[in-house]
């Protein structure tokens, strides 16, 4: 396996313009980008229904998503993403999270559109994808300074390697070797 990450990434400048961007678009936009940004999911998982999205938990918001492979997880979050989440559904009680167009779920082609239509607004000439955004989460968990055990449970990544893989060159990790653990 190479163990270099060859994505596009975006530096914590780059990822402040694209916030901003976000945050000037339409709230469906914003609540999308802060989760991919900001909580570093994957583009095609959708969270849980509107009915049960958002809860406390320890006096933090969280959200219920389904995770790669079905597994329905609670996640903690931003305070930037949850008000912008509670900005997208509105008044609405029920349905997806995310909407297209037609009313359906937002699916992984509609995410992408909206990521590089909001990088483009964002002046990003670089070739962002939903992924980009989940590499610019761990690389500025990791820049910040976040232990990269706790960096790869928010990426839900079973080996360490793959968390660091996918960080940026701005993530020069200088601790104790990589070991594998048992996945938790």
């Amino acid at each position: 396996m190479d163990y270099e990450s060859h994505a596009v990434a975006l530096d914590r400048n780059e990822l402040g313009a694209l916030l901003v961007a976000a945050g000037v678009g339409s709230p469906a936009e914003h609540a999308l980008i802060s989760l991919l940004a900001l909580n570093g999911l994957r583009s095609p998982r959708q969270p849980a229904p509107i009915s049960s999205t958002s809860a406390w938990n320890g006096g933090h918001r969280t959200l219920t998503i389904t995770r790669k492979g079905g597994k329905v997880v609670t996640i903690p979050l931003a305070p930037r993403t949850a008000r912008a989440i509670d900005l997208a559904i509105g008044e609405r009680i029920d349905g997806p999270v995310f909407l297209a167009a037609d009313g359906r779920r937002l699916d992984r082609h509609g995410t992408g559109r909206i990521v590089r239509k909001v990088a483009r607004h964002s002046g990003i000439g670089k070739a962002v994808t939903p992924h980009t955004l989940r590499h610019a989460f761990i690389t500025a968990a990791l820049d910040a300074g976040v232990p990269l055990r706790d960096v790869q449970k928010a990426a839900s990544h079973a080996d360490p390697r793959t968390t660091m893989r996918q960080s940026g060159p701005a993530a020069a990790w200088t601790g104790t070797p990589l070991t594998s653990s048992p996945h938790t």
